[in-house]
């Protein structure tokens, strides 16, 4: 059957593609059971168990719409932050708040610049909204902001992602380094600073608050998704100037939010005290992981993020069969999409049994496929 004829030809042209292959369809396609799911980079330690009685509590009210304004959310959030309600944005996930900056800001043709191998959730949204990829290479396994600059400028670009920590290879730069790229930027250059991973790195890659909230062209992206526990929920939050914020309710969907998810959001931000104890779970969970590839003779790199990701030593063909090979033992790993990042493979933390799965498995899978 063919395509529905009346699609414009920017839609017509792109194709019918998923960023990421779930372990859902994994599972499906190979006739496998998904045993340790160690390759979405979510929080397998889950949210908090006050997250989840409210969401229990709040269930029978699951036939209201979500509050349009999200106004306890971002209250909470701006009392968290130490800012105002006024530069918050509420959206389903940071995956949500990345198609709307693009909109807001991308014409047809116009370049957007990133790094060559980074999250391709944010390309799918350019290519979606006809923008022109323009991409810098990474430098030492992290996002070179020289080079992220220099493109900016040459190509006089409206828009420009950086990940801090950085996904796929959690990697990061300090927040000296990032309040003076952002500040170096053209006035006319938004740029998303995307922090999902704010919660689980060091506390120098953290540019305050207040640090960058007077730029207009700045816009920080974070989520419930990964310390939180709650990537099922799909809630970010984007912070900026009131001016660009407000921009948000030009486009969102204004009853978007799901009811439970927005309650779980709130409740989690209430709950520091689990939020420290899971980041304290992470940080153990991603040495576990760094011991369990040096052990292997792999060579596992820095990390702040909720995941690892792993030198395998060779290339994307020898890091593939190591990712198919734990597949076939129920471990759903993960790896860089393009060359020289995929010469590596890409673990989550999780829980001790997920680890104990992990551990067992990779041994064998490098001995069958050496």
């Amino acid at each position: 059957m063919t395509a529905f004829s009346r699609f414009t030809p920017l839609v017509s042209a792109l194709p019918s593609t998923v960023p990421f292959v779930g372990p859902e369809a994994i599972g499906r396609q190979r006739g496998l059971v998904v045993k340790a799911r160690i390759g979405a980079n979510e929080n397998g330690f889950g949210p908090a168990p006050s997250v989840l009685a409210v969401m229990r509590e709040q269930a029978d009210d699951i036939w209201k719409y979500s509050d349009p304004e999200n106004y306890e959310l971002k209250q909470a959030l701006s009392a968290h932050l130490g800012t105002s309600s006024a530069n918050i944005a509420i959206g389903g996930g940071v995956d949500e708040l990345l198609g709307q900056i693009v909109r807001l800001v991308i014409d047809p043709g116009a370049p957007v610049v990133t790094s060559f191998g980074g999250y391709p959730t944010f390309n799918f949204h350019v290519a979606g909204f006809g923008g022109r990829l323009v991409t810098v290479p990474y430098a030492g396994d992290r996002e070179d902001l020289g080079g992220l600059l220099d493109a900016v400028k040459h190509e006089n670009a409206p828009l420009v992602y950086l990940a801090n920590p950085d996904n796929p290879m959690g990697s990061w730069w300090d927040a000296d380094s990032v309040i003076s790229f952002a500040r170096a930027l053209p006035e006319t250059t938004l740029l998303v600073l995307d922090e999902a991973y704010s919660e689980t790195g060091p506390a120098d890659a953290l540019p305050p608050i207040a640090s960058l909230i007077d730029l207009p062209n700045v816009i920080r992206t974070r989520t419930f998704s990964k310390a939180y526990g709650l990537a099922g929920a799909r809630v970010g939050y984007a912070i900026s100037t009131p001016g660009t914020a407000l921009a948000f309710d030009k486009i969102r969907n204004h009853f978007g939010m799901n009811r439970l998810a927005t309650a779980a959001a709130l409740a989690a931000v209430n709950d520091q005290a689990y939020l420290r104890e899971v980041v304290e779970n992470i940080h153990a969970a991603r040495e576990r992981i760094a011991a369990i590839a040096k052990a292997n003779g792999l060579a596992p790199l820095p990390s702040a993020t909720n995941f690892v990701a792993i030198d395998a030593g060779r290339d994307g063909t020898y890091a593939k069969a190591i990712v198919d090979g734990l597949m076939q033992h129920g471990v759903f790993i993960r790896m860089p999409g393009v060359a020289p990042l995929n010469r590596c493979i890409r673990v989550s933390v999780g829980p001790a049994a997920d680890m104990d799965l992990f551990e067992s498995a990779l041994p064998q899978v490098l001995k069958a496929i050496d």
